[in-house]
């Protein structure tokens, strides 16, 4: 099966032979071609802003520059592929040649969901995209469900988390061309995995944007942001960068038959519009091209705004799928490090209370003022919202690799704290979120790391370096200078993932808990989530450090949670029906007799009348 996806601009061969260039440039009032390095052919000026040329001897795997009237040659912004890294040419990619062998697919339900996050360089020694397929069978057997993959848009350098990308249509050169990004989709869905891949519409990377020099209209500078001018959703000329985005959605769902995406950081996009870009996203997700397959939207939003999570009165997604739930992290990471600087500072006081409402309401924080963000009232109302709009996690790459090190939580938390908090991760109704490494509690750190060139790799250096001399830990100017230096390679390499560890302990337990638990979730949880609403959970509150949960299923089976996440054994009744997971230190008779010790957690299951 071949699959291409159409664009009005950027490299498109033709089917009567040669290529159509098309460039939108209007701060420019001329533009040449640059093909396999001869001489410049001019391209013709049309409305708009756009130029365009088409060359009948043009045709797949040459290299290309787009030439502005002051001598500068700047790649393609929808470009296919830069083989030579973001500041070299792109190539025209025959993007229809790639034989497709999942024709059959059709995804996923979204209530499946068991999400393992990577990042392609540092997942294995390979760094690659071949490299990451010779461990999809691991992670079937572990009881993953689906990638998510960090995003891969050609960004400067060698290495970078990828958020700092350019090129937004060209998977980087470091991992491969895009045929070989293509086999990795193609075997995960051979093995029935899904592939979300990570975007990012709220800003460019600092090196290797050209965009201002042809084209400012690109930018909004009425909306400043962290980076500089906003990206022009609602402005003069936004009509061509909105469609420069939903083309983007629409490439990787469809060229690259992805089934779903996750939107970073929403809140950093700038739109007065309305629609607003993320509700034209959303639209777009539902056009794709043979929708009859599960395509999953996920959002990251600090602001907590349920209304992109909304359901209708069938139960149907008006916009986003489910949203990364900051909320409930920061909730486990006080219980179980006892850590309250920071944000961590607004779920000090109460953190299993604000951990209860995540699990039975979705966000802790629903319109409540944040006194880290300086009495900012942050959120909307959630509860009405199903499970599975809500994606838990204990770690992923931002609050592994934002700290100073990189630690992660099992370097933080005891081993009790970690079994207890995992099995509350990976057995509630919200999908999980694993990030690499984490189900064999891996010893080595996720550090920030980027590629820069000198002088801007010197000015990220200080930087970040300066942001930590906020924290007491580093006011002294001698251990700020011990923070590993993001552009160095060994800060890289310290985080790409050693998988002998697998097998030592204690690696090993810790992977057979995680196998463990999702193989129960998949047995008897997850075939019960759909049609289940929001669950009408029951929370009570037992102790300051103690919590159970009761949720009604979609076959109105009685799931429940009892947990003690503290330090002092505590007595409850225990709940009624059938016990599919109790920690290590709880046995059927402490259980039965209600004796709860420290760190405990135990999850039951009812079915048919209730008890």
């Amino acid at each position: 099966m071949k699959r291409q996806h159409s664009m009005p601009f950027g490299a498109e061969l033709l089917a009567e032979g040669g290529v159509r260039f098309r460039l939108w440039a209007p701060g420019v009032d001329a533009v040449g071609l640059q093909l396999d390095g001869a001489a410049e052919l001019p391209m013709t000026a049309a409305a708009g802003g756009w130029f365009e040329l088409t060359v009948a001897e043009a045709e797949a795997g040459n290299r290309y520059l787009f030439k502005l009237p002051d001598g500068l040659l700047v790649p393609d912004p929808a470009s296919r592929f830069n083989p030579d890294d973001v500041h070299g040419a792109s190539e025209v990619v025959a993007a229809a040649a790639f034989d497709w062998p999942d024709g059959e697919w059709r995804g996923r339900p979204w209530e499946e969901a068991v999400l393992y996050e990577l990042h392609i360089g540092s997942f294995t020694k390979a760094g690659n995209f071949t490299g990451a397929i010779e461990r999809l069978d691991y992670l079937v057997e572990l009881g993953v469900t689906a990638l998510e993959i960090m995003p891969v848009s050609d960004f400067p350098g060698q290495r970078n988390w990828g958020y700092d990308g350019v090129l937004p249509f060209a998977p980087d050169a470091a991992y491969g061309r895009p045929e070989d990004f293509k086999r990795l989709i193609a075997a995960a869905h051979e093995r029935g995995l899904m592939v979300l891949l990570d975007v990012v519409y709220n800003h460019f990377g600092p090196e290797g944007n050209y965009l201002h020099a042809y084209a400012p209209d690109f930018f909004n500078p009425r909306h400043e942001t962290p980076w500089g001018a906003a990206i022009n959703f609602d402005g003069e000329g936004s009509r061509a960068v909105r469609d420069f985005v939903v083309h983007n959605v629409l490439y990787w769902l469809e060229e690259f038959h992805l089934d779903g995406l996750r939107l970073d950081a929403i809140h950093a996009i700038c739109d007065d519009s309305s629609p607003d870009i993320i509700e034209e996203l959303a639209a777009a997700f539902k056009a794709v091209p043979g929708r009859a397959r599960h395509v999953h939207m996920v959002l990251e939003n600090e602001r907590n705004q349920a209304r992109y999570l909304a359901r209708n009165e069938s139960g149907r997604l008006v916009h986003g799928t489910a949203q990364w739930n900051d909320d409930i992290h920061h909730c486990f990471h006080v219980v179980a490090t006892g850590e309250t600087d920071g944000y961590y500072s607004d779920y000090a006081a109460e953190p299993v209370r604000l951990l209860g409402r995540c699990l039975s309401e979705g966000f802790a924080y629903q319109g409540e003022a944040s006194a880290f963000a300086h009495g900012e009232l942050r959120g909307e109302a959630s509860a009405h919202l199903p499970p599975a709009a809500f994606i838990n996690f204990l770690q992923n790459h931002d609050q592994i690799g934002n700290r100073a090190f990189g630690e992660r939580l099992a370097h933080l938390a005891s081993p009790a704290a970690m079994e207890a908090v995992t099995s509350i991760l990976l057995l509630a109704p919200q999908p999980p979120l694993l990030f690499m490494g984490e189900e064999f509690a891996t010893t080595q750190p996720f550090q920030f790391f980027c590629d820069f060139g000198p002088e801007l790799a010197r000015l990220v250096t200080e930087g970040r370096r300066r942001e930590f001399g906020r924290f007491a830990r580093f006011a002294d100017p001698e251990v700020r200078a011990s923070i590993p230096d993001p552009n160095a390679l060994a800060t890289f390499a310290a985080g790409v993932l050693d998988w002998s560890a697998i097998d030592r302990e204690p690696h090993r337990a810790t992977l057979e808990l995680h196998r463990q638990l999702l193989s129960l979730r998949h047995q008897w949880i997850a075939p019960r989530l759909a049609g289940m609403g929001n669950g009408d959970p029951q929370l009570k509150l037992l102790s300051p450090r103690c919590l159970s949960i009761n949720w009604t299923l979609g076959d109105r089976s009685l799931l429940t949670l009892l947990a003690n996440l503290g330090d002092d054994p505590l007595v409850a009744t225990p709940p009624g029906g059938q016990l599919l997971f109790a920690t290590a230190n709880l046995d059927a008779d402490a259980l039965a007799s209600g004796q709860l010790p420290a760190w405990s957690v135990a999850w039951h299951l009812h079915i048919g009348d209730r008890p």
